[in-house]
């Protein structure tokens, strides 16, 4: 009876080595693909560090120029295509005007820094470039405005809109 009980406890181990290595011994797996679609369009962001400039009046003799009494910052963010030209223009609404007296809004001219910004003077005919750059990213710079001081102006509070406008194609 003893050979009997182990040739059973020795097919039963046989058998359960045979079913763990074959059946029970690969792991499970499956696969599957995720296909993923990005969409990244052109964007144009401008932020003006003001939303209005004010001139101080001075005596035209000791200040033949009037300047702003700080920088104008611009921040420029765009994503366009690599070889993309971003520009930044601005456009004048109209002359300086106060009443019925003008200045000529040509006489508002500015100094620019930072890189791919340019110095110009304000027009109401043609938008003048701000700054122009190649491709995607973030710029800052600074315009600082300043007009003539003339004994010939009009009294008044002069005024206009400058209107700027940002392109990322």
């Amino acid at each position: 009876m003893r050979n009997t009980l182990v040739k059973v406890g020795l097919s039963t181990a046989a058998a359960v080595l045979l079913m763990s290595s074959s059946a029970y011994a690969q792991p499970a797996t499956a696969t599957a693909s995720l296909n993923v679609t990005v969409n990244i369009a052109a964007k144009a962001r401008l932020t003006l560090g003001a939303a209005s400039i004010t001139f101080a009046d001075q005596d035209p003799t000791a200040f033949p120029t009037l300047t702003a009494p700080t920088p104008l910052t611009v921040d420029v963010s765009a994503r366009t295509a690599p070889a993309a030209t971003v520009t930044l223009t601005v456009l004048a609404s109209q002359d300086l005007t106060s009443g019925s007296n003008t200045i000529p809004v040509s006489t508002l001219a500015w100094t620019a820094s930072g890189a791919g910004f340019a110095a110009g003077a304000s027009s109401t005919g043609t938008a003048q470039s701000v700054g122009s750059w190649a491709g995607s990213g973030l710029r800052s710079g600074t315009q600082t405005y300043s007009l003539p001081n003339s004994w010939t102006y009009a009294v008044g509070t002069y005024t206009t809109t400058l209107n700027y406008t940002l392109t990322a194609p």
